[in-house]
């Protein structure tokens, strides 16, 4: 019987001829050998995870809701010359994560034990930055066409590559726009690069995580990689700092409206009981009575299709943007700070926030169809997201200057067409996105009522009701927007997108990496604890000064 693919790693120097050689040799092996072999064409099998035993095991599912909206197909980068490109860009080869009908069992070992190491064949590859990827075979009989897993979790719907583009341009492309050209003024036009800096370096530890799920087939979701590192504190870790981001995002909702509303109708206010209630509190109000019925939903399917127009949301307030400076001739101020020391740990906070999307990341990849076009997929989110984000930063700083504030919606003047529906795409965005972003910390709360009341669904609703109120009390505590930003980015965005990927990637693949590959990782978690650390006491002084003033 001859060895399956399953036990040996293929280095590649060459996608193209490699991967031709894999597919034939896999033509041969067909009728008497263990594994059979996919094509790039074939679809593989999405499955649950089958070791998410410890607290969260509802990560999968409410995630899911962000990275399988089935947007509509898109084929453009499906294509191979963009296949080749990412590949050539970030690493030695390409290949497909495929997925076996039988689940291993719960009790074997997330990583390989030393002694089906030793029996793995390696051939060095020709970059030095990733590792190669294992290419698994699995035993699937050719005319199964599906499997039946018993879980709780559904299989995840496939999507195409501009699918899984349209879903990460939309987590990375959020609220983090508005204020980039604040973080311009906070840092200078020399502190702009932080933000090419921060993007070249994300789209790398995106590609780690790549790696680290292709190290075992049953790893799927970014905890499962903390457990794959770290074990059950790892995975708990992880899963913690990921739900403080989302609840976190949620206080940004609420301030964002409160801000957005009352520039719209500053002269709103409500006499209740000899208390006077102005603009901002009225409208944090209305904000959160109104999403309070869309979390108590047990399905957001419908609210993962609306959310998907965030796209569309932030393409539509960049145009506006552009159109007042261009069109309505507000005009360019031509003079700007070159470098701000005293401020720049703020400007770190919000640049890294802009690229906060490597918590859905895995699903996505673990969602697509083909992914061995993961990368493309990644080059072109990052790409996209990095000319919206630098070309709104250049251009706000340029209009409004010195003046900005920490929403450039809040600079455009009013009485133009532009910036009313510049700022109804910014206000309507977050009532779809409010509940998506919420359910995640609400779910994994549920996962702790006692066994006996975890039908009822009067604990389910207590619990989402007090996030709402609990969010909408943070975000009347501190109304800054510019600041919280920071802040998450810097204490917790950094060590999403940097410090943790660069942790894990060294962990799992402890002894098989190059000096070049460990120095690179060790840089990166360092560059991310020094921003991390100046970023997050700029900005709780700062908090705090506001707060005292």
């Amino acid at each position: 019987m001859k060895k399956c693919a399953s036990d040996q790693y293929l280095y590649f120097e060459s996608e193209e001829e490699d991967e031709k050689k894999v597919f034939d040799k896999g033509e041969d092996e067909g009728n008497d050998s263990d594994c059979s072999n996919y094509s790039n064409e074939n679809q593989y099998q999405n499955r649950p995870s089958s070791f998410n035993t410890t607290w969260p095991q509802s990560y999968r599912k409410s995630i899911d809701l962000y990275s399988n909206v089935p947007s509509p197909s898109i084929g453009f980068l499906g294509t191979p010359t963009l296949s080749r490109f990412g590949s050539s860009f970030l690493s030695s080869s390409l290949t497909r994560r495929q997925t076996p009908e039988t689940l291993p069992s719960v009790t074997k070992p997330l990583l390989q034990t030393q002694g089906d190491e030793q029996q793995e064949h390696h051939r060095r590859s020709s970059y030095s930055l990733l590792p190669p990827i294992p290419t698994r075979r699995h035993s699937i009989k050719k005319d199964d066409k599906t499997s039946k897993v018993s879980h709780e979790l559904p299989i995840s719907q496939q999507c195409s590559s501009g699918q899984a583009v349209l879903n990460g341009i939309n987590v990375l492309c959020g609220v983090g726009i508005l204020s980039t050209p604040y973080a311009v003024k906070e840092g200078g036009w020399l502190g702009l690069s932080i933000l090419f800096i921060f993007a070249v370096l994300s789209l790398y530890t995106g590609m780690l995580l790549r790696y680290c799920l292709d190290s075992e087939p049953r790893l799927e979701t970014y905890p499962d990689v903390g457990q794959a590192a770290f074990g059950t504190p790892g995975r708990m870790a992880i899963s913690i700092i990921l739900y403080v981001e989302l609840y976190a995002s949620c206080v940004e909702y609420i301030i964002l409206e409160s801000d957005n509303l009352s520039s719209l109708f500053p002269n709103a206010h409500i006499s209740f009981g000899g208390f006077d209630i102005n603009s901002h509190l009225l409208f944090a109000l209305i904000t959160a009575l109104a999403v309070l019925p869309t979390v108590w939903l047990r399905d957001l399917s419908i609210l993962s299709y609306i959310s998907a127009g965030g796209v569309v949301a932030s393409v539509v307030v960049v145009l506006c943007l552009f159109w007042v400076g261009l069109v309505d001739e507000v005009g360019f101020q031509t003079k700007g700070t070159t470098l701000n020391l005293a401020t720049l740990p703020v400007a770190l906070g919000l640049y890294g926030f802009c690229y906060s999307g490597h918590a859905v990341f895995p699903n996505i990849y673990s969602s697509m169809a083909k992914p061995n076009q993961f990368p493309a997929v990644l080059l072109a989110c990052f790409g996209v997201c990095t000319l919206l984000y630098g070309g709104v930063a250049i251009m706000g700083y340029k209009m409004f200057g010195e003046s900005i504030s920490s929403q450039f919606t809040l600079d455009m003047p009013q009485d133009l067409v532009a910036t009313k529906i510049a700022v109804w795409s910014t206000v309507v965005n977050p009532f779809t996105k409010y509940a998506l972003t919420i359910s995640p910390v609400a779910m994994c709360l549920e996962e702790l009522i006692p066994s006996n009341h975890a039908k009822s669904h009067i604990y389910s609703i207590a619990i989402r009701t007090a996030l709402v109120i609990s969010t909408l009390l943070v975000g009347l505590s501190i109304p800054f927007f510019g600041l919280v930003l920071s802040l998450i980015g810097s204490l917790l965005t950094m060590l999403i997108t940097l410090i943790l990927p660069c942790a894990c990637f060294l962990s799992i693949r402890r002894g098989k990496l190059t000096y070049i590959q460990v120095a690179l990782c060790i840089t990166i978690i360092i560059i991310g604890a020094i921003s991390s650390s100046f970023g997050t006491y700029s900005s709780l002084t700062k908090i705090i000064e506001n707060l005292r003033g």
